[in-house]
């Protein structure tokens, strides 16, 4: 069931972020309207020399129980209590989902628990090698000659027993449904890039259709990470190592030279409308659609142009809003020379003429790709655009690309009424929302 034909209305009320641009939703909306870059040299990993450099990392998030916002005592003892069972991925996460139940008004507790659920994305999670050393070390590896058959009987027992539980995928959904007793409907997508507004969109659904009165929406991910990074290298294009760090990111720009890796969390509550107002919540936005698609040749490549036209096209459809009504597009953006041409070219497809003239923001000029958690930080920039009325500019777009026929907004642009998110992976997967004032 769409919410555009239920009778049950969905609506933000509370939003949280941990990004390189700061640990919630004011502090990002600072920074864009100072046009201030994120993107600073590798403090996470150690640089690969010649190839990556520079990052997006939330370097105001330290994991420390302080990074999770305005927390009850006894819901911060059990956060603390806890952290031993995260990585920095699902520890973003928590903080961005306990940043939007307070601004939400759920700092307390929620009502009707049964009626309250999450549904959370993710990346692929990894563990680093460092939670490998000291059980290779065991087998000898420090003296280069491992003994793989003593793996089992010697390594394993010197990991931690907890090891996996910091790494699985669904980990972000589960925490967050025990520190704040949401016993409605929860569930964890891993989708990469797209993950974040598959994860609203369903929670919308769940809502639109009666499942529950309330949910908590968002995702987390990173592209800096002693292993992720490296698949990027091998797989991706990244930005020229040799550009200053703040201007690495130039989406829709006709010199972008690939993307910069990140990291990050984002995270909305979506309550049924009527129950919002009745408790005199704060509505920041409206989901008025949603649409997802998968395109690929025979040999599974992907066809991101079309993956992209159809899902926007379904999330319109799905809103009962035409191209030309909305008041911008909040771009995928990544940077890349392939992935930004073929979006201009969706949104072409999409509007015909006035396809290039509808104005379009790309929030990773700022920070990179988050992975999973890029559009919901990039969806928060554009619902505060609503509510200030006004777009933030797009770093280092300087020379108009004649590949990439977009209309790139001035700081200042009116935001509109209404705007289209958009996210794709390098699968061929796409997602959007429109997204309404509200």
């Amino acid at each position: 069931m769409s919410a555009s034909n239920s009778s049950r209305r969905v609506v933000i009320t509370g939003m949280g972020v941990v990004s390189p641009l700061g640990n919630s939703p004011a502090a990002l909306w600072e920074s864009l309207c100072a046009g201030r870059s994120g993107v600073a040299p590798l403090g996470l990993l150690p640089p690969l020399a010649g190839r990556v450099v520079y990052a997006g990392e939330a370097r105001d998030f330290t994991g420390e129980i302080g990074d999770f916002g305005e927390l009850t005592k006894d819901r911060k003892k059990v956060i603390r209590k806890a952290l031993k069972m995260m990585c920095r991925e699902t520890m973003m996460a928590v903080s961005a989902a306990q940043q939007a139940m307070v601004d939400a008004g759920f700092g307390e507790a929620v009502p009707d628990p049964e009626r309250s659920g999450v549904v959370f994305g993710s990346d692929y999670m990894l563990s680093p090698p460092d939670d490998f050393l000291d059980g290779m070390n065991k087998c000898g590896a420090d003296e280069a000659d491992f003994k793989f058959d003593q793996w089992g009987p010697t390594g394993l027992p010197e990991m931690n027993p907890l090891w996996m539980l910091k790494f699985l995928p669904n980990m972000p959904a589960s925490h967050i449904a025990i520190f704040n007793d949401l016993r409605g409907p929860n569930n964890s997508l891993t989708l990469r890039e797209v993950a974040g507004l598959m994860a609203i969109r369903e929670a919308t659904h769940t809502i639109a259709r009666g499942h529950a009165d309330r949910m908590l929406a968002g995702a987390c991910g990173t592209r800096v990470h002693s292993f992720k990074t490296i698949h990027a290298v091998q797989t991706e294009q990244l930005a020229d190592p040799t550009l200053d760090p703040t201007t690495a990111s130039r989406p829709f720009d006709a010199a972008r030279t690939g993307m910069v890796v990140g990291e990050g969390a984002g995270a909305l509550v979506l309550e049924e409308r009527e129950a919002a107002l009745a408790r005199g919540a704060t509505i920041y936005g409206e989901i008025l659609g949603a649409g997802s698609s998968v395109a690929t040749d025979v040999d599974l490549k992907a066809r991101p142009e079309e993956s992209l036209e159809h899902a926007a096209a379904a999330a319109l459809d799905d809103a009962s809003l035409e191209f030309d009504a909305l008041g911008h597009i909040s771009a995928h953006g990544l940077g890349t020379t392939k992935a930004d041409a073929a979006e201009a070219k969706a949104l072409r497809s999409l509007g015909g003429e006035t396809g290039s003239e509808a104005s379009v923001v790309a929030a990773k000029s700022y920070f990179g790709n988050l992975g999973a958690a890029s559009s919901v930080v990039e969806l928060v920039a554009s619902v505060m655009a609503l509510g200030e009325g006004k777009l933030f500019e797009t770093l280092n777009f300087q020379s108009p690309d004649e590949n990439c026929p977009v209309s790139i907004a001035s700081e200042g642009s009116p935001a509109g009424e209404s705007f289209l998110k958009l996210s794709v992976t390098p699968q061929g997967q796409a997602a959007a929302l429109v997204v309404g004032r509200g």
